[in-house]
């Protein structure tokens, strides 16, 4: 099973989601059953933050002065029973903006999975990449958007 630890340094998000921990993990309970994701014992950490934080996370551990949706931080620790594969931290602001023309249930499903997927190896360098790794997220969102 997929375990996240989620961690909200910015009280908007509390406006769209109530318990942010409990609606990830489910999530990840239904992620769970995926056969992909069927033997995954994975762990990760989940900061959910604003622009300005995106902003020093990207500078700081990319040298990029801006902001950005979605930064993933890999890195294998493994348990007895699990692997911790890193941190993911995702902006409230830029999700919100999105949300107006889809909604924000959605647009926050998009990017903890396109931040879950980095942590796991998958990477969009190249063109083929970048597909195989979009169909890989549309197929999870297909699964959580039939639960709604």
């Amino acid at each position: 099973m997929i375990r996240a630890y989620v961690i909200s340094d910015h009280s908007n998000w509390k406006k769209n989601i109530k318990d942010p921990n409990i609606y990830l993990n489910k999530r990840l309970k239904v992620l769970s059953k995926d056969s992909f994701f069927k033997k995954k014992n994975h762990e990760f950490s989940l900061l959910l933050t604003n622009n300005k934080m995106m902003k020093n996370l990207n500078f700081k551990f990319r040298k990029k002065n801006k902001i950005t949706d979605v930064l993933s931080f890999p890195i294998k620790i493994k348990g007895k029973k699990r692997i911790y594969v890193g941190d993911i931290a995702v902006s409230y602001e830029i999700i919100k903006k999105r949300s107006k023309k889809t909604n924000f249930y959605l647009e926050f499903d998009k990017m903890w999975i396109h931040g879950y997927l980095h942590l796991i190896g998958y990477d969009h360098k190249r063109q083929d990449d970048f597909f195989k790794m979009l169909r890989k997220e549309n197929s999870i969102l297909k699964n959580f958007h039939k639960i709604n």
